[in-house]
């Protein structure tokens, strides 16, 4: 297998039919141009794209780049320095067809990571590859040999400065490169050590893993030997701390590889020897790296891909809890403005019909004297669970403020006489601060469907007393009570504490626990950590699959948000949603009590 030949300081010479075309172009062409083929025009725009996209790899923006149907130098790719082009061999893009080829767009050459990974070689080229080959050099064993070695140099350079591009490079080598190591190639000392430049110099550069040269690694040992082997590999790691434009430590380099590989360095590269004893060996070497890489890159693939996926899903659920916040935010602000009438998800669908939807509010009284009392009772519970002891910090010094340790004096007294470095801190300070006290956030949603008519008054007084114990606890404490039935409709509002108790009647249809969950969510922030959170739910259960589908879906999410949830229950065989703490309470006047005391141990074990 010859060395690479993708990168000259010329084109190659004009073939007589071009040089013919030339004279006939300078002569005045043809009278009538015909307009090129919409695919040549695809390849013309692709080209385009391609010389837009360079300066990004390169940091070049004076190269031209080409898709030829065969580059001039027989590459598949080939970059020309004197020149400043690039040219792309056309069916490297293969299968697919130029008309869907963008390379404009940004992640458009995962489509084509071949193709994009010999534009990326030669983009290394055309960055790195700032030193030439003597002329009278040229095409002898030292410029092939200096040419192996600018391989995994210049790719070694490239990727310190863009290491995403190890993909793309990758798919080059493995489709490009190790092709080449064909069946036939002979395994004598020159192509082994083309075989340690191409490949096992690339495994040092970074590109290739070690797992995947360790065949080609074993077969260049049994030609070469394991002491000619580290003397190349010295060589070109080497090369890899080699500068841009030296020129002369690069003819070093390849001066004594071919000393080392016993090659006159002004002749000829040698011809393969058929009668090595090594025929087909390098091939099946070469094999194996090749279908570890296929494995390595597979399993890359699958790795990306699942990475990928739960981005895309994190992303997702990320945007949807975005969607519903905003909209729990909306059904807040509707249910909770001042003078607010009953809210249904399907509200208008109800007014466009002309039906008005009733309120179970059925008045408002003045607090009861027993009701008052709780209310003083439950706040002096709550300001009991909110206290936080003092924090108390002790340090050490040498300096006053503080008390003064006699123990600690003495032992400072007795380093200093002792010549030593004095160390001792005798002075010691006790510093008390007082621990903030955490706001108390507590949400009632209570069933109004018929068969909850025995708990409505109850928990009326309790949606009252929890409010103003609250209030009385801690200005920044809320609370809220919304009645559910089909509609929801608040009972106490978040920051505005009830002067008389709003009494409601048990008597609707359907149920709308998810919403009502959704505005107490909102409009109390019990997802937001640092107070006591609390959702009560007084319900029988009752629900259809749906319904109760969509309010536990919000309980989940509330409990994995760290607010508590209980469920308040009358009925002598209950339902309670998943996720929720169940209290079965044989009377509903017990309700009240119930409720503070759940408010209660949720504010204690808040850590502000």
């Amino acid at each position: 297998m010859p060395a690479p030949a993708h990168v000259l300081p010329t084109p190659p010479a004009q073939t007589e039919t071009e040089q013919a075309l030339a004279r006939w172009e300078d002569d005045g062409g043809p009278i009538y141009q015909p307009r090129p083929s919409l695919q040549t025009e695809h390849w013309l725009r692709i080209a385009a794209a391609l010389t837009e996209r360079l300066p990004e790899l390169a940091g070049r923006e004076d190269v031209i780049v080409t898709c030829e149907e065969q580059t001039r130098s027989g590459a598949p790719a080939a970059f020309f320095p004197t020149q400043a082009a690039l040219e792309i061999d056309r069916a490297l893009f293969a299968p697919l067809h130029p008309a869907i080829i963008d390379p404009t767009r940004t992640g458009d050459e995962h489509n084509y990571p071949v193709a994009w990974g010999a534009f990326t070689h030669e983009a290394a080229h055309a960055a790195h590859s700032r030193w030439t080959t003597p002329p009278p050099l040229r095409g002898t064993a030292l410029d092939a040999a200096a040419q192996m070695l600018e391989e995994s140099r210049a790719e070694h350079a490239h990727l310190a400065r863009r290491p995403a591009d190890r993909t793309f490079l990758r798919s080059a080598i493995h489709t490009l490169v190790l092709a080449d190591f064909t069946t036939h190639t002979p395994g004598d000392a020159w192509r082994a050590g083309l075989a340690a430049a191409l490949i096992l110099a690339r495994r040092d550069a970074g590109i290739l893993d070690p797992d995947e040269t360790q065949p080609v690694e074993h077969a260049v040992t049994s030609i070469l030997g394991q002491g000619l082997l580290n003397t190349l590999a010295a060589i070109w790691t080497a090369a890899h701390t080699t500068g841009d434009e030296d020129t002369r430590a690069m003819l070093a380099h390849a001066q004594a590889w071919c000393q080392a590989l016993g090659a006159a360095p002004d002749q000829q590269e040698p011809t393969p020897d058929a009668c090595c004893g090594h025929v087909g060996e390098l091939a099946e070497a070469v094999g194996k790296v090749t279908a570890q890489v296929t494995v390595n890159e597979a399993t890359q693939r699958a790795a990306q891909a699942r990475i990928a996926a739960a981005r895309t899903a994190r992303a997702k659920a990320k945007a949807t809890q975005a969607a519903h916040a905003r909209k729990a935010a909306q059904i807040a602000e509707k249910v909770f403005a001042p003078g607010a009438r009953p809210f249904t998800p399907d509200s208008q669908r109800e007014r466009a019909r002309g039906r008005r939807i009733p309120s179970p509010v059925t008045g408002t009284r003045p607090p009861t004297p027993a009701e008052k009392a709780a209310a003083g009772q439950l706040a002096r519970a709550l300001r009991a669970a909110a206290y936080r002891e003092r924090t108390v910090t002790v340090t050490a010094s040498t300096v006053p403020p503080g008390r003064l340790s006699m123990r600690g004096a003495l032992a400072r007294d007795a380093q200093k006489a002792a010549g030593a470095m004095p160390t001792a801190q005798p002075w010691i300070r006790t510093q008390r601060r007082q621990s903030p006290t955490p706001p108390l956030r507590v949400g009632i949603a209570v069933d109004v469907s018929g068969s909850m008519r025995a708990a409505a008054h109850p928990i009326a007084s309790a949606a009252w007393i929890l409010s103003k114990a609250a209030a009385l606890t801690d200005p920044d404490s809320r609370t809220a009570t919304i009645a559910y039935r089909r509609s929801i409709t608040a009972i106490t509002v978040p920051g505005r504490v009830p002067t008389r108790v709003t009494e409601f009647d048990a008597d609707g249809g359907g149920h709308s626990l998810a919403e009502a969950t959704d505005a107490l969510t909102a409009g109390l922030d019990l997802t937001t950590p640092g107070a006591g959170r609390l959702l009560v739910i007084a319900s029988d259960g009752y629900y259809r699959p749906q319904e109760a589908a969509s309010a536990t879906e919000r309980i989940t999410a509330l409990r994995a948000a760290g607010c508590a949830v209980m469920w308040l229950a009358f009925d002598p065989d209950p339902h309670p949603l998943p996720g929720t703490t169940l209290l079965q309470l044989a009377d509903p006047a017990q309700a009240a009590a119930a409720i503070g005391k759940a408010a209660t141990a949720a504010l204690a074990a808040t850590n502000p």
